[in-house]
């Protein structure tokens, strides 16, 4: 008797009302929750989707950051004469920072799909869009940081030689800068990846949205959350993996 025969025996069983022992019924809601009619294939179209948007996520939010953060740290690093246009759009850039990184992501969630965007029904966008907006918040701070962290006197020996501001910016300071960048970076992808759990509060088709319809057809929670939260952690080891051995290549580059 295979697997399927089995199953099907054992919730004739059930379904007439007989008490199964305890490892046949985790067979039961085991295999309902994830064979029974290839509903493991749910999960991985829903770990692909998850994968994708966390890529968008992330795209948007180092884009959004680093633009975030090169301004603030030029309206910093001003010293005689400064931009009114730039002190201008620094402060609505604070503004923005302050905003998304003091509220709940949920609500930022609910705000973009049910008023910015009340009209769309593209969920999995909407969600991956309001990601990339708060992971942006974030990923400008940690550019920011990185930036700062540089000495002064790299850009006042960029000027020095004649260097205009972007030029030493982009020749100088960036590439001494991304080494410490980098890792935070890896670990915003890590926090986007766990975060995109929540947009299926707003309809988004990711991995734990998967779940939730097979639980909604059998009427089982164990199985199909612990299914997910295993996958995920699955995914965050192996990223952590990933990024760890970047951080071990950037060492070792820095002692050479």
């Amino acid at each position: 008797m295979n697997l399927a025969q089995q199953f099907e025996t054992l919730s004739e069983l059930a379904r007439n009302g007989e008490v199964l022992p305890f490892w046949q019924d985790v067979f039961v809601k085991f295999y309902q929750a994830f064979l029974y009619e290839d509903r493991w294939t749910q999960y991985i179209q829903g770990v692909g989707t998850t994968l994708l948007v966390t890529a968008m996520a992330l795209a948007i939010g180092v884009i959004l950051g680093s633009v975030v953060a090169l301004v603030r740290v030029t309206h910093d690093q001003q010293r005689r004469r400064r931009n009114p246009v730039l002190g201008v759009v620094n402060a609505v850039l604070k503004v923005y920072v302050t905003v998304i990184r003091g509220t709940p992501m949920m609500v930022q969630l609910l705000i973009m799909s049910m008023v910015i965007f009340a009209s769309s029904r593209n969920y999995t966008m909407v969600g991956a869009l309001t990601l990339g907006i708060n992971s942006g918040a974030y990923v400008s701070e940690i550019i920011r940081g990185g930036l700062m962290a540089v000495d002064p006197g790299q850009m006042e020996a960029g000027r020095s030689l004649g260097l205009d501001y972007l030029t030493t910016m982009i020749r100088i300071v960036i590439p001494q800068a991304i080494r410490s960048i980098l890792p935070s970076l890896g670990n915003e992808f890590i926090v986007l990846l766990k975060d995109t759990s929540l947009i299926t509060t707003i309809g988004g088709k990711e991995l734990l949205y998967a779940a939730q319809g097979v639980m909604n057809r059998t009427y089982e929670a164990m199985f199909p959350l612990l299914g997910t939260a295993a996958i995920y952690l699955v995914l965050v080891m192996i990223f952590t993996w990933l990024l760890g051995k970047l951080e071990r290549r950037l060492a070792q580059s820095d002692r050479r």
